[in-house]
């Protein structure tokens, strides 16, 4: 089971990535933006993610992913670490919410970062 070790650890492992605090807890970002949050006494992720996917994600894995409320109107989602399967579980999520974050010249110079390793 994936914990805030292995977020911290994926996640700067991705380029060009930085951690900063930021309301009180640990955030991530590419180029300056930001692109993973680990709130809830770090025991959750909170990654970009385009609404319609995040709604069919949800749907789909309840005890998985949900929306936080103050972040319902933005293209974010949660997702609960002890939920997830494993490691490349949880590298798949980061580098995903990282691509949609990251600027073209990043995305340009690491293709292999371009999809899902599951897809």
């Amino acid at each position: 089971m994936p914990d805030a070790h292995d977020v911290r650890r994926i996640a700067l492992s991705l380029p060009d990535t930085t951690e900063k605090t930021a309301w009180s807890m640990p955030t991530f970002r590419v180029a300056g933006k930001m692109f993973a949050t680990l709130p809830e006494d770090e025991t959750s992720l909170a990654v970009r993610c385009p609404k319609e996917e995040r709604d069919e994600l949800v749907l789909a894995e309840p005890e998985k992913f949900w929306i936080a409320g103050h972040e319902a109107q933005f293209a974010w989602v949660r997702a609960r670490l002890a939920a997830l399967e494993d490691e490349e579980e949880l590298r798949d999520i980061l580098a995903d919410s990282w691509r949609q974050a990251a600027p073209p010249r990043l995305l340009d110079a690491h293709p292999e970062l371009g999809l899902p390793a599951g897809g």
